[in-house]
């Protein structure tokens, strides 16, 4: 455990990120708005979902706002790795679904865990996540809470929100907003066996939207 810490304790963690997110939200929403889930304990960096939930939209979102704060170990192998170094992962959400207070035994807070565990990924594993990347709720694909089937999901780029969202300046970094969209377990080797272009064809053929819905159709039916 001791290595653990002194992992994340060594790395360059870039605060002002998390502030640019804060402050893109702030530009476009305002403070009723806007609900902060802060992080309590962080055993390894810091990390605060905000739930937006505005009249401007059909829908609520969630966003973290800390994974950007360090740095994603991109492949060289990849052409421009800079513009794939930082990012912040969001979910939209039909407005029915509301948060109390986040304890970890309410219904939905499985929906902000899935969101915070996505987040933490790429840096527990010195790895990095962009479109079309798969995440398991765990090794043995078992779903993230009793109350749902969805056992991982896919990094997608929004349809909802255009670059001008998407895409944050941070000083000379530029920080991705990439949307979650929560998979059944044979939607998952789905994927892992074809790819994420044939998972992207299934999505289109059956007309997924963006926004989470608790019980959709599987893209296999």
């Amino acid at each position: 455990m001791t290595d653990f810490y002194e992992k994340f304790r060594n790395k360059k963690q870039f605060d002002d990120h998390a502030e640019a997110i804060s402050a893109h939200l702030d530009e476009r929403y305002t403070t009723e708005e806007i609900t902060v889930f802060h992080e309590i304990f962080s055993p390894d960096f810091h990390l605060d979902v905000y739930f937006v939930q505005s009249e401007k939209h059909n829908f609520n979102f969630l966003i973290t706002a800390g994974m950007s704060t360090l740095e994603m170990t991109v492949p060289t192998a990849v052409e421009n790795p800079q513009a794939y170094q930082y990012a912040e992962l969001m979910l939209l959400l039909p407005k029915a679904i509301t948060f109390g207070k986040v304890t970890g035994n309410n219904p939905n807070d499985w929906i902000i865990g899935m969101l915070k565990e996505s987040a933490r990924f790429p840096h527990h594993y010195d790895t990095w996540l962009a479109i079309g990347h798969t995440l398991q709720a765990t090794a043995d694909m078992e779903p993230y809470a009793e109350n749902t089937n969805y056992t991982g999901v896919v990094i997608l780029p929004s349809v909802t929100f255009d670059e001008e969202f998407t895409s944050v300046q941070a000083g000379e970094n530029l920080i991705n907003i990439y949307s979650v969209f929560p998979l059944y377990a044979d939607e998952m080797n789905y994927k892992i066996a074809n790819g994420y272009n044939a998972l992207l064809d299934r999505l289109i053929e059956k007309n997924a939207q963006e926004i989470f819905n608790e019980n959709r159709s599987n893209l296999l039916a």
